[in-house]
């Protein structure tokens, strides 16, 4: 019997699906074929060592290279399967404890602790000083470990929901973010930003300290985008007095953008803003007499929770990890100039004011035959050729028909 009429029934895969899964087909075969590539190699080599050792290997068939080369691709660790993209390894100089929270051992703030304690050794003697700039050449020691700032970097995005504390732990025994995301890594990640215990939304998670910092920074600007539940409609001269912005106790607050997310109920409000005070949103509406009944942050640093159910989180692409890093570097750049750059282009200014040529004044037609000892003809003197007036011709017919109907009558004549 055909099973043609029992496709309908049958669920499809979406294209999203489809394509992941071909592009995962074509990594592996990818993979294959460079492990084939790399085993050849090896066995040439091997061979012109034996050669010249004056021993004999015995000869391998290409199908029992290419069988034992996948084998030992698929027998490779997930932990060796990470590119270089994902890899960091520095050998900058660093602060003893920057050095231990790039480590993964703490948090900047608990390795101060932790170096002050004495629990920390530089090259086999206890260090004190947590500001100690860490040389490329030293050894550090925590618990008898020594440590190495080589890492696999994880980025996580999480559609954080409700009661849920946005921390890496809580004295008080609350559920933390980082319950969430237990089974995505068993690297140590932290929050980038906070979002309040009530509040829901897109919230970024990783263990890279210089994203951390800067997603964090208030030059870079980093937009988020949330929408604002009230406990009743946003009146016309408040939305304005939003946009015109408002002085709050830690001084004037600017909005980016601000729209009615609901054109029936306008209780529901999308805001845009880039600034990072602490409840800012809330303290907005609130200071205007609205209780937020809802928050709920849909858009930060332009990655969105589309396709992200809530309590839910998935990595990061490469290409999204690319854009964070390099996301508003022209705003950071465009710092105040030094007055040493002012004086410098200041003095370049005059420089090229001095070498430009006074502009060249042009002569009349009274100068031009003074100097060559013409005289000069009178305006009123002058030929002045007139312009031909056309005349419009008359139209032989007044209409399209009057025409057709007389090249009708001149047919007949002729």
């Amino acid at each position: 019997m055909s099973q043609d009429a029992f496709k309908k029934f049958t669920a499809k895969k979406k294209n999203s699906v489809v394509k992941e899964q071909f592009r995962q087909e074509k990594k592996q075969a990818r993979k294959e074929k460079n492990a084939y590539f790399d085993k050849l190699k090896e066995e040439k080599y091997q061979a012109r060592m034996a050669k010249k050792n004056g021993t004999s290997t015995p000869a391998k068939t290409g199908a029992d290279t290419v069988s034992r080369a996948i084998a030992n691709t698929a027998a490779l660790p997930k932990a060796t399967k990470v590119s270089a993209v994902n890899q960091k390894t520095t050998d900058e100089v660093m602060p003893l404890n920057k050095f231990l929270a790039h480590c993964g051992v703490s948090s900047r703030r608990d390795a101060v602790e932790l170096i002050t304690k004495g629990l920390v050794k530089v090259n086999g003697a206890p260090a004190t000083e947590p500001g100690y700039k860490v040389q490329p050449n030293d050894e550090i020691f925590f618990n008898g470990k020594k440590l190495f700032v080589t890492k696999n970097l994880v980025y996580i995005l999480l559609n954080k929901p409700k009661d849920y504390i946005t921390t890496t732990d809580d004295p008080q025994g609350r559920k933390t973010v980082l319950q969430l995301i237990q089974k995505a890594t068993t690297e140590r990640v932290y929050p980038i930003g906070r979002l309040d215990r009530n509040t829901s939304g897109v919230l970024l998670l990783t263990n890279d300290g210089d994203l951390t910092q800067k997603l964090s920074h208030p030059s870079y600007e980093i937009k988020k985008i949330y929408e604002v539940k009230l406990d009743k409609n946003l009146t016309k001269a408040h939305f304005d007095e939003i946009l015109a912005g408002l002085t709050l106790e830690d001084g004037l607050v600017l909005v980016d953008s601000l729209a009615y997310a609901d054109s029936k109920d306008k209780s529901i409000i999308g805001i845009e803003i880039h600034s990072g005070r602490n409840r800012i949103v809330r303290r907005i509406f609130e200071s205007l007499g609205y209780d937020v009944k809802g928050l709920d942050r849909v858009m930060y640093a332009g990655l969105t929770k589309k396709n992200v159910e809530r309590s839910k989180w998935r990595y990061l692409s490469e290409k999204e990890i690319r854009l964070l890093k390099y996301m508003n570097e022209s705003k950071k750049k465009s710092g105040k100039v030094s007055p040493e750059k002012i004086s410098l282009a200041e003095e370049k200014q005059a420089a090229k004011t001095a070498d430009k040529k006074p502009a060249e004044k042009k002569l009349t037609d009274k100068e031009i035959a003074a100097a060559i000892g013409e005289v000069a003809i009178p305006e009123s003197k002058k030929i002045v050729r007139e312009k031909e007036v056309k005349i419009p011709k008359a139209r032989k017919f007044k209409t399209h028909s009057e025409k057709k109907e007389f090249k009708k009558n001149q047919v007949g004549k002729k």
